[in-house]
């Protein structure tokens, strides 16, 4: 009985490098042991830029920086790191999985904060 209030009931973010102005929102809803697996898996995914756990109240559990941090700056770390609990992606896909439409969704993320991209000079 005394398991049942302490039993983990996670939703699990990871931002996702797909290439420099394309990132996804990889979202899971996880319960009991399979949630520490499920966010041990998005730590350590060779492309999770950042990670992050929240609860059903949608509270910040914990998150951080990914292996995929080297594939953009700092200043992205950062800024995902702010704007991570109100971007509307983020939300949208915790939104979906709080109300236990799906158990796993996925988007591309919108977002103002993207590299601006190269010029390309005419040679």
């Amino acid at each position: 009985m005394f398991g049942l209030f302490g039993s983990k009931d996670w939703n699990v973010i990871a931002i996702v490098f797909e290439r420099s102005d394309l990132y996804r929102v990889n979202g899971q809803r996880v319960k009991g042991g399979a949630a520490v697996k499920c966010r041990d898996g998005a730590k350590g995914m060779s492309r999770t830029i950042f990670w992050a756990v929240y609860d059903q109240k949608r509270a910040f559990l914990e998150g951080e920086a990914g292996p995929g941090a080297h594939l953009v700056t700092p200043q992205i770390i950062q800024r995902l790191k702010r704007e991570i609990n109100t971007n509307m992606t983020v939300t949208q896909i915790l939104g979906m999985l709080e109300k236990s439409e799906l158990a796993m969704a996925a988007k591309p993320l919108v977002w103002s904060g993207y590299p601006k991209p190269e010029p390309v000079s005419e040679e």
